[in-house]
């Protein structure tokens, strides 16, 4: 009775270090299927859809926790939080996240077919529903979802079918796996391993690249490494960023110069007098343009979390650069206060505001040819939110460009967790990324997710390098700019409607 629970927990924990494995900060998709695996055979074998429930929220409850466990150092360390109130924070979002997978269990336990391979497809539908839920529904938290771990693998199916089509196919094929190895009569279905094997191999006869090259762009992407301890410190990590970027944004030379989220952490208006009017200046004389993010003030006196542009030519009267991007997809309780929270935010000692929300989808900043698509922090998360950019494939980014600060979470995997997210999106879309961060992973990735140039983490310094701007489109582009996630929706429906009525005809013994 109590093994089957504690095989769910290891096997979470297993899938959770398979997205940056916490000896070496790699993702490993052996291991994703593996922990997968067990927890599907785990279900098939449950007696009922209560103990399956049970499993799946155990399982997921486990790779959770053990996946964004970083978020402890947020709160503790830098939000003043009680270590143990910290703790259950972080395990009571793990939980209710679990839900999805909760409810995932108990659907495929009541409705498994008795034949291994229709099983394994209610499997991978089931999953693939909770992983949709999660990421999308109210205000969406996909972070650590199974396709990560096959950044280096089966990911590159993404092109086609995107982050979450790459999470049915990894169900699927770990669970035709675990269902072989307990079908009573493994023969009759040795089809199965090798059906998941064909799956797995079968990318490498798919047409590899759908887009094509739009020139180069030579960029310097600033780190400044500012201790989050003091990065809102006037008297020290304020003064410490208006010094050491504006240096870094008047010697430049780079065609394209960016700088992190929030690197200048204060409003223009609040700025030393001439600072703001200085670098406008200088990018208005020079042949060069610099993005760079800084908190500004909205329409209706609201504040956002933003981007900037700077770039040569005069500017419209009264505007603050020539570009502004505003962050749509804000963080619960860092950047808005979720109803009924606003008693667990005042507990936290760190710079919070209910920031307003930018539009999803603005226009790129054109610069040398290039359409440059800026997303702040975690936006980058949300692939079916940047799809929406290429709904016209003639202003269609040709580079993304992320600027974050995920200093709030130490030297932790969360760095290495959220530069495989930036590589997926790569993969989604054949376009290349730079991150600029406050204290890594500073990167310049290419349209295959590889990373060819990278700073050092937890060091100041500049990465110099050659991006090379890309146009056209994926399979995945075309159709999730058109459609949504609503076709793999109603892959979901269609078979979860299939197990259904299957289940409605005499019962047999399973094989």
């Amino acid at each position: 009775m109590i093994l089957a629970p504690l095989l769910a927990l290891a096997a979470g924990l297993l899938h959770a270090a398979a997205l940056a494995a916490p000896w070496d900060n790699q993702p490993h998709g052996w291991m994703q299927l593996l922990a997968l695996a067990v927890l599907a055979a785990l279900l098939r074998s449950s007696p009922s859809a209560r103990q399956g429930a049970v499993l799946a929220w155990i399982f997921s409850t486990s790779w959770l926790c053990g996946t964004f466990w970083w978020m402890f150092v947020a709160m503790s360390v830098y939000a003043g939080l009680p270590t143990t109130l910290s703790a259950f924070a972080v395990f009571c979002l793990g939980a209710v996240l679990s839900g999805y997978y909760a409810l995932a269990g108990a659907i495929f336990v009541a409705l498994q077919p008795r034949s291994p391979s229709g099983a394994a497809l209610l499997f991978a539908a089931v999953w693939l529903f909770a992983e949709l839920a999660r990421g999308v529904w109210f205000t969406g938290f996909g972070w650590g979802a199974a396709a990560y771990a096959h950044i280096d693998g089966l990911a590159r199916f993404a092109r086609y079918v995107g982050a979450y089509g790459v999470v049915f196919l990894v169900a699927l094929i770990a669970s035709l796996v675990a269902f072989w190895v307990l079908a009573r009569n493994r023969r009759a279905h040795a089809w199965m391993p090798l059906g998941a094997a064909a799956l797995a191999s079968i990318m490498a006869w798919l047409p590899g690249a759908y887009t094509k090259t739009n020139g180069d762009l030579q960029v310097a992407l600033l780190q400044g490494n500012i201790a989050q301890d003091v990065k809102f410190q006037p008297g020290t990590g304020v003064a410490d960023a208006l010094r050491w970027y504006g240096e870094q944004l008047a010697a430049a030379t780079a065609s394209l110069v960016v700088a992190p989220e929030t690197a200048i952490p204060l409003l223009p208006q609040d700025l030393p007098p001439g600072y703001w009017k200085e670098i406008q200046g200088l990018y208005a004389r020079r042949e060069q343009a610099a993005l760079f993010g800084i908190p500004l003030q909205g329409a209706d006196g609201g504040y956002t979390n933003s981007v900037v542009g700077f770039k040569p030519g005069p500017m419209a009267p009264g505007d603050n650069a020539a570009y502004r991007y505003d962050k749509h997809h804000l963080v619960p309780f860092g950047e808005f206060i979720p109803p009924f929270f606003r008693w667990f935010t005042d507990m936290m000692n760190i710079p919070l505001g209910d920031f307003d929300r930018g539009a999803l989808g603005p226009p790129s900043f054109a610069w040398q040819g290039q359409r440059l698509a800026p997303n702040i922090c975690y936006e980058d998360l949300f692939g079916e939110e940047l799809v929406q950019r290429f709904t016209d494939p003639a202003t269609s980014p040709t580079i993304f460009v992320n600027v974050s600060n995920i200093g709030w979470f130490g030297n932790t995997v969360a760095i290495d967790q959220h530069l495989n997210i930036s590589r997926m999106r790569a993969l989604e879309f054949e376009r290349p990324f730079i991150r600029a961060t406050n204290t890594g992973d500073t990167v310049i990735i290419d349209h295959e997710a590889r990373v060819t140039h990278a700073l050092p983490r937890h060091t100041r310094g500049v990465l110099l390098g050659q991006v090379q701007g890309r146009t056209g489109i994926t399979p995945y582009a075309w159709w999730a700019s058109r459609f949504g996630l609503w076709p793999l929706w109603v892959l979901v429906a269609m078979v979860v409607a299939g197990a259904v009525t299957a289940r409605r005809s005499p019962p047999a013994r399973a094989p």
